[in-house]
Order: structure tokens, then sequence, then C-alpha cells
């Protein structure tokens, strides 16, 4: 990356403080440019989903592996937990999406709740293990919430047989006027497959470890028995480690890194795998080479650019994420290792722009809490609008998950001190409800933005582009005038 005019200003910078240029461009389309991250953790797009207890799990985890991303469980699920998700995860097909299943005698209440735990809207009704019927949102207006779902259900759906190309499933569906179907291996259901989802799964590629099931990282707190914990989530088979904390430039990170170091190394010679070592977070040069220099194969960058962080109020700590991204890039590229951007990602440009700064992951939090995957259930305001509850990790609410082992006195003294929001409103996009919506239009701007700087790949547009430095009235020039983002 270079500044426009080769001169790099004075002072720090967001991402709303840059543009990027047009360059002269041999890239005539955005489905000519791969996304694949170049760190080498075998995501298919450049975006991981944050370690957020409100954002990242088991539903996250799988769909946007789906798409060839990566979610971090967090670290405050107990670690038997971890392992049922992790296990559900490397269970999930790697093309149709989980269904939820009903009994014909389930309440048509019932499943009506459970319908905005997946974006495809839709219960399969099954008997026996084998689908008898499908009942939409629809389906359930105006019916009494006590009724039996196979009285509104259509019935005897007609499946799609397992390992159908996505193309002649699209048409399937379009041909007979529906929006999904169950997907079947003889009577046994197998998933479903919605004509949004059959296209899609022509444009990605899933994320998937070796033996081909969707992947899944944790993250490790560096407090407590950091490698045995390390060592019981590579038994679990997490694909990355991400060790994480909110000031990652400290000595007892260096010696969390190396313990699940040492985990990683035995694990690398009983298995013959090596599981990819993440460490975080900082914004400076000499934060990467010391947290590199400790075992991390990757750095996350960012202090206080989250939107539920309230780091940079309190404290007067942190960097211009820009700025920080650009530094540590180039230092952790001096080492061999690679960064992850994490935070202050509020739009697809943003997204972008880290990349062209040096980093071969962006990762998203609040931007994802407010979708029908996020953990959580969803309320709906006094004017009708769907959200689900998010806050920071270093809020209260999260203190108080963390520290639920501790005795009574240490918890209430550990929760007087707070860097977060504890509870936020996020909000449904009625236009792009579900993570799946959020990662098309990212990924559409991600690649736009490598055809106008010539680039086919995540590092050759970084190795391309040129930015510029703009004013705040610069940006609001380039925000549209109707419509939100």
């Amino acid at each position: 990356m270079q500044f426009l005019d080769g001169v790099r200003p004075p002072t720090d910078l967001t991402y709303n403080d840059v543009f990027m240029v047009p360059a002269r461009s041999d890239v005539t389309s955005r489905f000519d440019v791969d996304l694949t991250s170049p760190d080498g953790v075998g995501t298919t797009i450049p975006l991981v989903v944050a370690n957020m207890t409100a954002v990242s799990g088991r539903r996250m985890a799988e769909t946007v592996a789906r798409r060839g991303a990566m979610a971090v469980l967090p670290q405050d699920i107990p670690l038997d937990v971890v392992g049922r998700v992790i296990a559900r995860v490397k269970a999930a097909h790697t093309v149709y999406d989980t269904p939820i299943t009903v009994s014909p005698d389930t309440t048509v209440g019932e499943a009506l709740s459970l319908m905005p735990k997946r974006a495809h809207g839709a219960v399969v009704v099954v008997d026996g293990g084998r689908p008898v019927g499908v009942m939409t949102d629809s389906d359930g207006h105006g019916v009494d919430r006590f009724a039996q779902v196979h009285e509104v259900m259509a019935a005897d759906p007609e499946p799609l047989p397992t390992g159908i190309e996505p193309r002649a499933a699209f048409d399937h569906l379009s041909q007979r006027h529906l929006t999904l179907a169950p997907v079947t291996e003889g009577d046994r259901l197998v998933g479903v497959l919605t004509r949004t989802g059959a296209l899609r799964a022509t444009l990605y590629t899933p994320a998937v470890d070796g033996t081909g099931r969707l992947m899944v990282a944790a993250a490790i707190g560096i407090n407590g028995e950091v490698g045995d914990k390390a060592k019981t989530l590579l038994a679990h088979e997490a694909d990355v480690l991400v060790v994480d904390t909110a000031h990652g430039h400290q000595d007892r990170m260096l010696e969390a890194l190396s313990a699940v170091r040492a985990a990683r190394d035995e694990h690398l010679q009983a298995t013959g795998h090596r599981i990819p070592l993440v460490g975080g977070n900082v914004v400076s040069a000499g934060g990467v080479r010391d947290l590199v220099g400790a075992g991390a194969d990757i750095v996350k960058v960012g202090v206080g650019p989250g939107a539920m962080c309230t780091t940079r109020m309190m404290t007067g700590v942190g960097r211009p994420q820009f700025s920080a991204v650009l530094e540590c890039a180039a230092a952790a590229a001096a080492e061999g290792a690679s960064v992850w951007a994490d935070g202050g990602v509020r739009h697809p440009r943003d997204v972008a722009l880290g990349l062209a700064a040096g980093a071969a992951n962006v990762m998203i939090g609040s931007w994802f809490a407010g979708t029908y995957e996020s953990p959580g259930d969803i309320s709906v305001s006094a004017d009708g609008r769907p959200y689900k509850e998010s806050y920071g990790m270093a809020s209260a609410r999260a203190v108080h998950h963390r520290t639920r082992e501790a005795a009574g006195f240490e918890r209430a003294r550990s929760a007087i001190y707070e860097e977060g929001i504890s509870s936020s409103r996020m909000y449904l996009d009625p236009q792009r409800p579900g993570v799946e919506d959020l990662i098309d239009v990212i990924c559409s701007g991600v690649r736009s933005a490598a055809t106008y700087a010539g680039a086919r790949d995540v590092p050759s547009l970084h190795e391309r582009a040129v930015v510029g430095v703009q004013s705040r009235a610069g940006y609001d020039e380039g925000r549209p005038l109707y419509g939100s983002w």
C-alpha cells in the first residue's frame, strides 16, 4: 500500500479518514477476485467473527463457515460446552443449512417461536426421521397458536436428493415456486436448501479442515491454567486457538502464548497437524514482534475501536485503527506472521480498507450481533422492530460471566471496573436480517474494491492500493443521501 502522492500523514488515521484511489485495472469482473485469506488459516473469504458472547455461537459458526469465514467461540463459555459446540459444527453439512425439526403434533406457537433461530424461516415436520411437511411463518398467520403444525403445514414436500447440483436445485425450487425444500438421503433428512442458499453455494467455498468438515476457532483468556485449557480445546478439535485479552502487550500474555504454543507443539507431534495460534490485542510494531516471538502466528490488532467498547473514553488508551493495522501488518510481515484487524468495522468499505492496510482477515463483532444467527432470542421494540441484545466483552455483564466461579467478594470487586457497554439493542436490518446477507454485501464491496485497485487477490489488494486522506466533509460526500447503512 502507498499513500497518494507518496506523502504519509503525520497523524494516525481511522477508516473514515481514508479513501482508495482507482487505478488502471485489467480485472473486469468482481468474480475474478480470489478472497482467500493469505494467513494459511483456511478461510476462503477474509472474515472472522469476533469471540463475543453475544455474537459468536454454534449457529453463527456453522453458517459463516459454509460461506468461507470462521467464528471464534468466546473464552467465557465452559470448556465442555465449547466441546459440544465444536462437535455440532463439525457434524453440520457444508452445503445444506441445518433444519429446525418438529413433530406433527407440535403446536403452531412453538413452531413459530423456533423459526427465528434460522434465516430460512421454516420448520421441517418429521415423523420417524422422515420429512412429512414444511411449515413457514406465513403458514402460521391468523392460526390459533394451540393448533398443531400438521393442520397448517405443506404436506408431503418433494425433497431434494443429497448431492444435487446447486443450479439444478435452484431451477427445481423456482419452477415449483418454492423458497426452500428438505434435502434427504433415502428417507433421512440431511438439511434444507433455499433458492438463495443454492445461489450462494456457487459463489462461496466453505472453510473446512483437513477432513472436509466446517472450521471453527476457540478463544482462551490469559489467566488460570492456560496450557491445560489449550490441550482441552485441541482435544475438542478446535481449528485455531486465539489467546485473547484487551491489552495483549503484557508479560502475562507472553507467558500464556508460550504455554499454548507448548500445548500446540505437543499436539503437532502426536497428530502431525499444526494448529495456527493467534494472540492479541496490540496496536504497535513492538507488540507484534513480542507476540510473534512468544509463539503467535497471527496477531490481533485493535484497542478501543469496537462499537461496544468504552476503553478510549475511560482511559484515553488506544489507536486509530487504520494506522494501527498498517504499522502492525508491516511488522508482522517482517517476522513472517500475519495480522487480523479487530474492530472499527461498520461498512463494507472498512473491511476493504483493513485488507488494503495489510490485514489477512478482518474481525467483525457487533455488526453481526443483530442477525438471526447470533446467540440469544429476538425481542421486539415498542415500535415493532426486532432486535437482539449485545454487550462488550469488557463490560460488567461480561465480567460477571467470566468470574462466575470466583468467590462472591472477588466477583463484586471485579465488576466495579468495566470498559464496555453492558446492554445495547442491535436491530435486525429488514433488508439484511441474516449474517449471510451481510456477508454478501461485504464480499461484494471488497471484490469491487479489488477491481478498482486492479487486484486479483487479497495480497495484491494490499500491494496495489493507493490511499488518500480526506476531511470529514469528504467522508460525508461519499455517503448516500437516501437509504441507510
